[in-house]
């Protein structure tokens, strides 16, 4: 059963707490690396040990990197946590759409099976997540808006998907220099855009992304050659 939930109605960690009252437990899910134009969809899915959290754990985008990595730190030697990776030529074949719901489910999948706990709930960032073909559709699943500011277990799973990306596009920096992708990690900024048009796309880039992408300096000698 999988619920879409007003954020507005939910207080911090609302279900943990009322799980943890049970010595119950449930699973954050959440991804990274969406709206990228170069490198995999990454998801993280944790579950947190009944009563435990920490400060560290809050939105992903709001932390620095050192703050991110601290935070992992923790969360490998405390929970219970998995990723589901989805490259570029899955994503081109899918849509991210797809691709989103697929790594999902398989972060949850590896994190089930190595887990001797079974969640009460699946708490999701914002996207409705359907596990009827997956075996585990009996577990109620609820996704809202604001997820890693409201869950402690969804802004852990928004670290671990992070930090497992950014790790992942520092390699293929070294693999792919012409696209510094050390510094914006595959997300489509002005100079990772000019670098496409300047050097074409490399196996990592998502070519279903790549369309009527034109710098600045393309689209006026475009335009001139208009009026000419």
């Amino acid at each position: 059963m999988s619920q879409k939930i007003s954020s507005l109605k939910i207080t911090k960690n609302y279900y943990e707490k009322t799980s943890w009252q049970r010595g119950a437990v449930v699973c954050g899910i959440d991804e990274v690396g969406r709206g990228c134009l170069a490198g995999p969809l990454v998801t993280g899915a944790v579950i947190l040990p009944p009563g435990k959290s920490h400060p560290q754990l809050k939105d992903s985008k709001l932390m620095t990197p050192q703050e991110r990595e601290k935070a992992f730190l923790w969360i490998k030697k405390h929970c219970w946590y998995s990723v589901g990776i989805i490259n570029n030529r899955l994503i081109d074949e899918h849509n991210i759409w797809q691709a989103t719901i697929l790594g999902m489910k398989k972060a949850l999948v590896h994190l089930l099976a190595s887990c001797p706990l079974t969640p009460e709930c699946i708490l999701i960032d914002a996207v409705p997540l359907n596990l009827f073909d997956t075996g585990l559709g009996h577990i109620p699943t609820y996704s809202f808006t604001q997820g890693e500011r409201k869950s402690s277990s969804i802004a852990a799973a928004s670290i671990v998907a992070k930090v497992t990306r950014d790790h992942m596009m520092a390699k293929y920096a070294t693999l792919f220099p012409s696209y510094h992708l050390q510094k914006h990690k595959g997300y489509s900024t002005q100079s990772h855009k000019l670098a496409i048009n300047t050097h074409t796309h490399s196996i990592i880039h998502r070519v279903s992304f790549l369309t009527n992408i034109v710098t600045p300096q393309e689209s006026d000698y475009a335009e001139q050659q208009t009026i000419c």
